[in-house]
């Protein structure tokens, strides 16, 4: 037992008094409206939740706590919590003992009022702004919870928690952090004084579910012969890019792009904050790392680049592309790195294109406009483009090949598209996806590369023969 020392009793904290004024109440709140009566309950019961929190914290010994094994810790706090509502004879039911009983377990070893949230599968987004609202995003659609945190303070410790377990910290003097939870969601949280209204922070839910291409084709948001160009196209080991907006489903494109890789081949992944599934035996993840608070020690994105072309690679694949990397990566592509996978923040194929010159430019070497463009014409193959709709629903909206240079501008082909038809009452997006006619070029590297690949995949819709 980790009991501190002479606390055996856990009558440190007078919690009589608050349980007589408690019963004494109840037959007005019997009185009261359903709706009332259940706002009385629920205040009540996160009344006592901190109240027994704060006993518990008293009378336990956190510095033998931290030692044990988690399922060793969560079953004794269980029984010292249960101890102390026994003794206090909480006037609360069973159900709601039960739920402080989980909630003080969670306050101490997991994150809080979210852990109901992430226990959620259906929850894919968690926005905290403030102490005082909690948004989630489910299906697409955001919408507000009941879920609040007692003060900034409280929200302030489920932050630090958070960010001290990947190493990284946030206060006044680095008031923005990206990190991660144990089962992978990004995490992003900003503090004040750069958050006016108090504490921010946004989690991005992690599929523990592995999606496969499959589950795309059903969700339709890939088509079936886009999905057997794709599942070609990397086995061929041809260099593609993922562009698309915030949410529109990079990352998880990225996966199931990566699932079509040989395992044969060893594997390096770069990311800011891990999140990659990969399921390759052989592979090597990278993540960057933030300067000290000496502002010493940052390891960039650039930097992991460098050094992964010294790691006998087979494919590089990059989370996402942000600065002065992109030169790096288009090296390494035009060197003997093919097969290589990445995704950049971009609204269309071309747009991505830009946004890859515009940091090539950020790397610090002043090179012609036409040198940069011959190396990405000459890097990239392919380029995947997607969007988040309206309905919340991720699509593939374009597959496009990188054919070449005329002058100074790159040529782009789009192979297939997805061509929107309205949207209904209700807001669901209508379309369908279709092939342009066109023949992409890489056809002929994916036969000399042994994948025959049907021509029929690229028969043209009847709009475009």
């Amino acid at each position: 037992m980790f009991l501190k020392k002479n606390k055996n009793k856990t009558a440190d904290i007078d919690l009589g008094g608050a349980a007589e004024s408690v019963a004494e109440k109840q037959p007005k709140v019997t009185a009261q409206p359903v709706l009332a009566r259940n706002m009385e309950a629920e205040r009540l019961e996160k009344e006592w939740l901190h109240r027994v929190h704060e006993k518990l914290m008293n009378a336990v010994d956190m510095s033998q706590l931290v030692n044990m094994p988690e399922r060793a810790a969560r079953t004794q706090i269980r029984e010292v919590t249960q101890r102390i509502i026994d003794e206090e004879s909480i006037p609360l039911p069973a159900a709601a003992r039960t739920r402080i009983v989980k909630g003080v377990e969670d306050e101490i070893l997991g994150l809080g009022p979210l852990e109901p949230l992430l226990a959620d599968k259906s929850v894919a987004d968690i926005l905290v702004n403030g102490s005082q609202s909690v948004f989630v995003e489910r299906s697409g659609v955001l919408e507000k919870t009941e879920i609040t945190f007692k003060d900034d303070t409280h929200l302030l410790h489920i932050i630090d928690r958070i960010v001290s377990n990947v190493g990284r910290r946030i206060d006044e003097s680095s008031p923005m952090v990206d990190a991660r939870l144990k089962d992978g969601s990004r995490v992003n949280a900003i503090i004040p004084p750069l958050a006016i209204d108090g504490p921010s922070m946004s989690i991005r839910r992690f599929t523990v579910e592995r999606l496969g291409i499959d589950e795309l084709i059903e969700n339709d948001s890939v088509s079936q012969q886009i999905a057997e160009v794709l599942s070609g196209v990397v086995r061929a080991r041809l260099n593609v890019l993922v562009s698309g907006g915030t949410g529109s489903g990079k990352t998880t494109m990225l996966n199931i792009l990566s699932s079509f890789i040989s395992h044969k081949e060893r594997v390096v992944t770069i990311e800011d904050s891990a999140e990659l599934q990969m399921q390759q035996p052989h592979v090597v993840r990278l993540e960057t790392r933030p300067a000290n608070i000496e502002a010493q020690g940052e390891v960039n994105q650039r930097d992991l680049v460098k050094n992964s072309l010294r790691m006998r690679p087979d494919r590089i694949i990059i989370g996402e592309v942000r600065g002065g990397e992109a030169l790096d990566m288009l090296q390494a592509m035009n060197t003997g790195h093919d097969g290589s996978l990445a995704t950049v923040h971009a609204n269309n194929p071309r747009d991505s294109l830009g946004r890859i010159e515009n940091m090539v430019s950020m790397s610090g070497l002043t090179l012609p406009m036409h040198a940069i463009r011959s190396q990405i014409a000459s890097a990239i193959d392919v380029v995947v483009q997607l969007e988040r709709m309206e309905d919340g629903k991720r699509r593939v909206t374009s597959v496009q090949e990188i054919q070449g240079m005329e002058g100074d501008i790159i040529t782009l082909s789009e192979i297939f598209a997805f061509k929107r038809s309205g949207v209904d009452a209700e807001g669901v997006v209508h379309g369908r996806f279709i092939s342009t006619g066109l023949v992409p070029q890489f056809t002929d590297r994916m036969k000399e590369r042994g994948y025959d690949v049907d021509i029929e995949l690229f028969k043209p819709d009847e709009e475009f023969a």
